[in-house]
């Protein structure tokens, strides 16, 4: 893609009700222009994803969308499989591609390669406080702190992203909080302003008390707004902490793998960061 495509393939994505995050696809674009990838009729941009390179042999497929004028004639799938394969080409033969897919294309996406892991259930409602108090400190992260943010979410994906978080969590709006526990942080949240509410995530914690307390604080900040947390399925308190806030379930993706499935401490991810950048 070209500059002035991304607030196309943008504008796309809020159609499809998607809600992206106010920047996202700046902030990604910034990092790195080769992960957009058009599909053009001519000169018109008529499709449109990303192809996400984060390092370390791992990268992420998203944004997957054709206007809707053109399709049901073959385009999808094939833009679709170019960018599996251009994207399998810079990672090297021994990558791992992942993606949130819609569950009901999962049939087509195993046809391309990728194998389920398991599902982020999109939960959604109004935010609602007031943040919980313990003994334990909720303090904004500053700038100094963000080198620990990013140690403590690589255990939660595959690979380190101090690149990607270095872009994502400075745009103005974003909200970044941690729990402190004597000299250790035990919890992050990130809450971040979308086209319609907010959404909440990523959210990494050491327990349940402690992810608790981080998502009541971000909540409390926003009360009455709408929200949008994505909480993988597989980690159970997770999914229970998002219905005692009052959310339910509004979407579901499955997120799959091309490659092996890599090792994700699941028990310890409360809320994804972003079902197009993973």
């Amino acid at each position: 893609m070209v500059a002035g495509e991304v607030s196309t393939l943008a504008r796309w994505a809020v159609d499809e009700g998607w809600n992206p995050g106010l920047g996202d696809l700046d902030a990604v674009w910034d990092l790195q222009p080769a992960a957009f990838v058009a599909l053009r009729q001519g000169s018109n941009l008529v499709g449109g994803g990303t192809i996400l390179d984060y390092g370390g042999g791992f990268g992420f497929m998203g944004l997957f969308i054709v206007e809707p004028a053109w399709r049901g004639r073959g385009l999808g799938g094939r833009l679709w499989t170019w960018r599996r394969d251009r994207l399998h080409e810079r990672l090297g033969s021994s990558g791992v591609i992942g993606m949130d897919g819609v569950v009901a294309l999962e049939p087509f996406y195993a046809r391309g390669g990728f194998i389920p892991a398991y599902r982020n259930i999109r939960m959604a409602g109004l935010a609602s406080g007031p943040a919980e108090r313990g003994e334990d400190s909720v303090v904004t992260l500053a700038h100094g702190d963000l080198d620990r943010f990013a140690v403590a979410e690589a255990a939660t994906f595959p690979v380190a992203r101090e690149a990607f978080w270095t872009r994502w969590l400075a745009r103005e709006g974003v909200q970044t909080v941690g729990l402190l526990r004597g000299d250790t942080w035990a919890a992050f949240g990130v809450l971040r302003p979308c086209v319609e509410g907010f959404k909440l995530g990523p959210v990494v914690a050491d327990d349940p008390d402690a992810a608790r307390m981080v998502v009541s604080d971000l909540l409390a900040r926003i009360e009455g707004s709408p929200v949008q947390w994505d909480v993988p399925e597989a980690n159970p308190a997770a999914m229970v902490m998002a219905r005692d806030f009052g959310l339910v379930e509004s979407f579901a993706c499955s997120r799959m793998y091309l490659g092996r499935i890599p090792s994700v401490d699941t028990r310890r991810l409360y809320g994804v960061a972003s079902f197009e950048f993973g």
